[in-house]
């Protein structure tokens, strides 16, 4: 074998020992990797409760949830919070569409029917228009909070009651029309998400 061909060979050698080592690798680290995502990923959810308002592990039992097709959007699940065993909080995991796709949010709804926390989840918006949604130093969702069902759920230029994000007239009425309807969904099944068995 010449010179060239067992630099070839060895590069090959080196080349599938690097590749077995990256697969072994990820997979004795997938548990703790999936565990770290699934970890990051509630409590990214479960920001939208407001800090020190249940003491339960809410995502760990989900609510059954019941005509889950609402006229503006879709709820995907449903959790109850709880603190001291009484619930404080259910959250509502909603998706509604947005201008470039969909936005789904964490709804957090007190046993009075207040909006207490709103999490965006994901969205695909426009840059620099609907990612404002996300945007740290844009407060828009701040107007919601402790808002009932009461009022007119609509932007101001559609006689509403509530400011819209600058240039994204479109996200904001998905948003707005997504709450509307956790809040509707939350009174008409009020006993059911406060008192009803979750599925262990």
């Amino acid at each position: 074998m010449n010179r060239a061909a067992r630099n070839a060979l060895l590069l090959v050698l080196i080349g599938l020992f690097s590749l077995a080592s990256t697969l072994a690798w990820r997979h004795w680290t997938a548990p703790t990797r999936l565990e770290a995502e699934r970890q990051l990923r509630n409590l990214h959810w479960l920001q939208a409760l407001p800090a020190g308002s249940f003491d339960n592990q809410p995502l760990q039992a989900p609510l059954t949830l019941a005509d889950t097709h609402l006229p503006h959007s879709r709820l995907l699940a449903g959790y109850r919070a709880t603190l001291g065993g009484k619930p404080s909080a259910v959250l509502l995991h909603s998706q509604a569409q947005g201008y470039a796709g969909p936005i789904v949010l964490a709804i957090a709804i007190d046993p009075t029917g207040r909006l207490v926390g709103i999490q965006v989840l994901e969205q695909q918006e426009s840059p620099g228009l609907g990612d404002q949604l996300v945007d740290p130093r844009v407060h828009w969702l701040d107007q919601f909070a402790g808002r009932t069902q009461a009022g007119a759920w609509a932007i101001k230029r559609d006689q509403g009651d509530y400011d819209q994000l600058a240039g994204a007239t479109v996200t904001s009425r998905a948003v707005i029309d997504a709450l509307q309807d956790a809040l509707r969904y939350f009174d008409a099944h009020r006993t059911t998400l406060l008192e009803a068995r979750t599925d262990e």
